[in-house]
């Protein structure tokens, strides 16, 4: 029997080029250490990419996008028919992670996974149309097996077609509404806590709408009980056909060898899904922020993630990891044009 895809080892940091970095940064005129995080950061991209400098300038953004049954339990601020027409606004450019991808100089690349607008046929997308959303959670599972490998398998094209175009860092967005709850529901069955603890107002939930949310996900939890064990059926049960589509991409990113900047609360639980699917592809996870959605900070802690910005964002999309790109490039300017106290004829201090 063929091991599954996701299964297949993931590439190892390049120790040497790790460590090559780590004696540069120890040599620019400047205090050891003084840059903080810029200065881990540079070293893991060095030992990620096996150069001594790394670089982030070809950028490819993924926005997968997909609808939620669980929608029908009353769990989200806005109607489902929002996904479908934000395809149309994200190829069109009015989007926020539109405008990011443009002034980045990325490639956008826009999978429609299954929404309830039936026929969409937009230009600048891929319509994959694995269903017309997910199934109700709350009811039964979120998605079949079939559906569920077909998901995981858009992700890793997205990777491929990435690499394809000599992509150095792979971001992934998703919209969908209702998400949120499903995520939370993931989050909650892979941490075993309650699912109070995870849930937040995703798209503009008050107090009454947050609670009963958590009541929905508790509820879900309680159905599927017993069948969670494994972290590919608890996605496939609870989770949407674009979390599947980014914890596919995730390890994919690992087994190709590219840099994965991973965005907020849904993308995070993604990536708790991929790291429990592969745990080898932890090391290719860079975290760009801890957004304001109630449970991020408790994934980001599972995962013991150092995210790079923290601003109070829950927009989703990729925006806060394209947010982070600059901090990216300009770690990799830093480290890799300094001049060395040698070259610079400066004075460095005494050993």
């Amino acid at each position: 029997m063929n091991t599954p895809w996701w299964l297949r080892p993931c590439k190892s940091p390049d120790r040497d080029a790790q460590k090559a970095a780590a004696e540069r940064q120890q040599q620019l005129t400047k205090p050891a250490g003084s840059l903080g995080q810029l200065e881990t950061l540079a070293i893991q991209l060095a030992g990620l990419q096996g150069r001594v400098k790394p670089r982030v300038d070809q950028l490819w953004i993924a926005l997968f996008a997909g609808d939620h049954g669980v929608v029908a339990e009353g769990v989200s601020a806005y109607p489902q028919a929002v996904t479908g027409q934000m395809l149309h606004n994200f190829v069109s450019g009015g989007a926020a992670i539109s405008v990011l991808a443009r002034q980045l100089g990325a490639q956008l690349d826009v999978v429609d996974l299954g929404t309830v607008t039936p026929m969409l046929n937009l230009a600048g997308v891929r319509h994959l149309q694995l269903g017309a959303g997910t199934a109700n959670f709350a009811t039964g599972p979120a998605m079949t097996d079939a559906q569920g490998l077909k998901a995981l398998q858009a992700g890793r094209d997205s990777v491929l077609r990435a690499r394809e175009q000599g992509s150095e860092l792979f971001i992934g967005g998703e919209m969908g509404i209702g998400n949120t709850a499903s995520a939370s529901a993931v989050a909650s069955a892979l941490l075993e806590c309650p699912a109070a603890l995870l849930t937040g107002p995703g798209t503009g939930l008050d107090a009454a709408g947050v609670s009963h949310k958590a009541r929905v996900i508790e509820q879900a939890l309680d159905f599927h009980a017993g069948l969670l064990d494994d972290p590919l059926q608890t996605l496939f049960r609870l989770g949407g056909f674009e979390i599947a589509a980014l914890a596919g991409a995730y390890v994919a990113c690992a087994q190709e060898g590219m840099v994965a900047l991973v965005d907020g609360f849904i993308c995070t639980v993604a990536a708790m899904v991929a790291v429990r699917l592969n745990p080898e592809c932890r090391p290719w996870l860079v975290f760009s922020h801890r957004g304001a959605e109630h449970g991020h900070r408790h994934v980001l802690e599972s995962l013991e993630a150092a995210p790079l910005l923290d601003l109070g964002l829950r927009l989703g999309e990729g925006s806060g990891a394209a947010l982070a790109v600059p901090l990216l490039r300009l770690a990799c300017d830093l480290h890799g044009q300094m001049a060395t106290f040698a070259e610079a004829a400066v004075a460095d201090r005494p050993a």
